[in-house]
């Protein structure tokens, strides 16, 4: 019997996008935009379900949720439902993280992409990397490699899409953005974001107390230690 908890509703709200993905697992998608408000939103939803009897995992991600419960559900719609009230009933979790200081060393060989960044954007170099260490920078949700943090708060100006075909060897370190995302590479080989520095840091140590460098709810700052065009 399916023992997901509903939520009294507090309020009328948007409704969330919600997938079924295979037979036992629920995508919930944040309504709206790309912002710290919906990521709140998923943190509280996560936090609503993760004592859920019937709950074996929860995955959140950049405005989304990915719930995997420990069998097949006897009725999937009443699933839905229930996770569209939860949804409904969820307010804002704000999870204040750590700050992390990451210096860089823009530009170079390390900064290999900088070049195609200020084609898109028609900016020079210099104020490409100016825009990049003057934001903040929250960490949204980890994943694609161990520790790997998702980093809102990119300035729109330097926006960048994926390359269509990924660098086959790009160094773990390796400051880049993808679309509206920043972030550091924490493994060496093929990745589809755009290079434009480099931070001698350990993102994942696998030995350490606490492997993951950050954390969702951290902040970043990045300090431009050098800037070489």
């Amino acid at each position: 019997m399916n023992t997901l908890a509903t939520p009294a509703i507090a309020a009328a709200t948007e409704a969330a996008k919600i997938s079924m993905i295979g037979s036992r697992a629920f995508l919930v998608e944040a309504p709206g935009a790309f912002d710290l408000p919906a990521q709140r939103r998923i943190w509280a939803l996560a936090q609503a379900l993760e004592a859920q009897p019937d709950v074996q995992e929860l995955v959140p991600g950049m405005t989304n949720l990915l719930v995997l419960l420990k069998a097949t559900p006897a009725d999937p719609q009443a699933v839905l439902t229930r996770l569209r009230d939860a949804w409904a009933a969820s307010a804002e979790l704000d999870r204040p993280g750590r700050l992390i200081e990451i210096p860089v060393h823009y530009g170079g060989e390390m900064g290999a992409d900088l070049p195609a960044i200020c084609d898109f954007s028609g900016l020079p170099a210099a104020e490409v990397i100016a825009r990049h260490h003057a934001r903040t920078y929250t960490v949204f949700a980890l994943g694609s490699a161990p520790g790997f943090g998702y980093l809102h708060g990119l300035d729109p100006a330097i926006f960048m899409p994926r390359k269509k075909v990924p660098s086959l060897n790009m160094p773990r370190g390796t400051v880049t953005i993808g679309g509206m995302q920043a972030g550091v590479s924490v493994l060496t080989g093929p990745n589809g974001w755009n290079a434009l520095g480099y931070a001698e840091i350990e993102v994942f140590d696998p030995h350490a107390a606490h492997p993951a460098l950050m954390a969702p709810g951290d902040t970043v700052r990045f300090l431009p230690e050098r800037i070489e065009l």
